[in-house]
């Protein structure tokens, strides 16, 4: 974080603040056993809009952290478009995301853990800065890039491991072979 003279004042402008903020909504989806992603959108200094992936909760594919706090950032400021609005979000947004992020003219996209199978804001494919759509992105990423990363790979180590427990293998640990 951006630290003044005085060393123990936060800058609550720096980027890695609002990550912060967004580690926070993360936090929440993993207590709730979804994966765990959080998004927040700043207006004008302030966190107009926090949210976090409830998918398993609600039943609802769309249901990511980046298009609950969109919604909750439209009912915020009265409009469909957030030009003036930067939203900070712990894991690289999907196609999906990516498009209601551009639909939304969300005028920045922070985010804190890239996604080289899935990412559209750049990794993968870049859908925030698609020059053909009518409204592009700037974007900032790997903020907090450690953090994000490490509560995604305990939450997916943890699934795995319960999984593997769940499912322990036929016949012991023995493969099954072709031709036996």
């Amino acid at each position: 974080m951006r630290i003044g003279a005085d060393k123990n004042v936060i800058d609550r402008q720096s980027d890695e603040f609002y990550m912060t903020e967004a580690l926070r909504q993360a936090r929440r989806a993993y207590e709730a056993g979804e994966v765990p992603v959080g998004a927040v959108i700043e207006r004008n200094g302030r966190i107009i809009a926090r949210a976090w992936n409830q998918v398993e909760l609600l039943n609802d594919a769309t249901a990511h952290a980046e298009m609950l706090v969109l919604t909750k950032a439209e009912a915020a400021v009265g409009d469909w478009r957030l030009t003036d609005c930067t939203m900070y979000v712990t894991k690289e947004p999907c196609p999906m995301c990516a498009g209601a992020i551009v639909h939304t003219r969300l005028r920045r996209v922070v985010f804190g853990a890239a996604d080289p199978k899935a990412g559209a804001a750049g990794s993968a494919m870049n859908l925030l800065q698609f020059p053909s759509l009518n409204h592009r992105c700037e974007v900032t990423g790997k903020v907090l890039e450690r953090e994000c990363r490490e509560l995604l790979r305990q939450f997916f180590a943890e699934q795995r491991a319960t999984a593997k427990s769940q499912n322990p293998p036929k016949n012991g640990n023995k493969t099954h072979q072709k031709g036996s």
